[in-house]
């Protein structure tokens, strides 16, 4: 889908001021059913390892190259359009999940997406979230919580808060299943509680600078072959690009090029 007759504006509008937006009518109902089918095919491995992933909580990581649902969430124009105000060109996908929350999972830890960067608050996000709602988000079933504003605050604050639990402006971000709502990666959030009879299935996708270093290294968890059949601006996404001058050049030449049949690295040739 192209971003014709998307309000661009208000969206980014709406993330400076209150570090998130809502889209409505992010997926299709053609796109809702294609993801589900293929979550629940690849579904049923594992549950989390500890409290952060939810013991309770079934995660899909490298999710892009899962499908072709997946690669159209990722690389939405809507969506790099908005990406577009807030990061630099050349940014990169740092995460591509989904994420199931069944009943009786507890509340996630209180946190920020760009917690990795260690750099002081107050400050810019160094990345944004997508979490695209499979399902409808409630306030029985787990839906996201958020902190509106908190992308704003001092050091001092952000910790008074996570300390205190998010105190009474905690909410949660409910939506129906097909929109989405987009987080500034500094926004204070976590994953709900619970409290329903069904699972919360959502996808996330989370961009970075381009100078960061990314959360999932899709270099490994991609095989070349697949990568080499994405589109040029998902294959840019996950670093097969330049950088300029030279950033993520692979032994003096394109990355691209590595994902040509036939190609050798300089070292192999020796």
């Amino acid at each position: 889908m192209d971003h014709a007759g998307f309000d661009v504006d208000g969206h980014a509008g709406r993330l400076a001021r209150d570090g998130f937006t809502l889209i409505e009518d992010f997926l299709s109902p053609a796109d809702l059913a294609e993801a589900r089918e293929r979550i629940d095919a690849l579904s049923d491995q594992h549950r989390g390892r500890h409290a952060f992933e939810g013991y309770a909580t079934e995660r899909i990581y490298t999710l892009v190259a899962r499908g072709p649902v997946f690669e159209r969430m990722t690389e939405d124009a809507r969506l790099l359009a908005l990406l577009d105000r807030f990061l630099l060109p050349g940014y990169l996908l740092t995460a591509s999940q989904s994420i199931r929350i069944h009943p009786g999972e507890a509340a996630q830890a209180l946190h920020i997406d760009d917690s990795f960067y260690r750099l002081p608050r107050p400050r810019p996000a160094v990345s944004l979230t997508l979490i695209a709602a499979i399902d409808a988000f409630t306030g029985e079933n787990g839906a996201t919580d958020i902190l509106p504003g908190s992308h704003l605050w001092d050091e001092a604050r952000a910790a008074e808060a996570i300390a205190a639990g998010g105190g009474a402006g905690l909410r949660p971000a409910v939506m129906p299943a097909g929109a989405a709502i987009v987080l500034q990666g500094n926004l204070i959030h976590r994953g709900g509680v619970n409290r329903s009879a069904a699972p919360r299935l959502a996808v996330t996708s989370q961009y970075c600078q381009p100078w960061a270093r990314p959360q999932e290294n899709f270099f490994l968890g991609v095989p070349p072959a697949r990568a080499a059949a994405l589109s040029p601006r998902l294959q840019a996404l996950l670093g097969y690009e330049i950088w300029s001058p030279f950033m993520g050049h692979v032994t003096g030449s394109h990355p691209r090029k590595a994902l040509e049949p036939g190609w050798l690295a300089p070292v192999e040739r020796s």
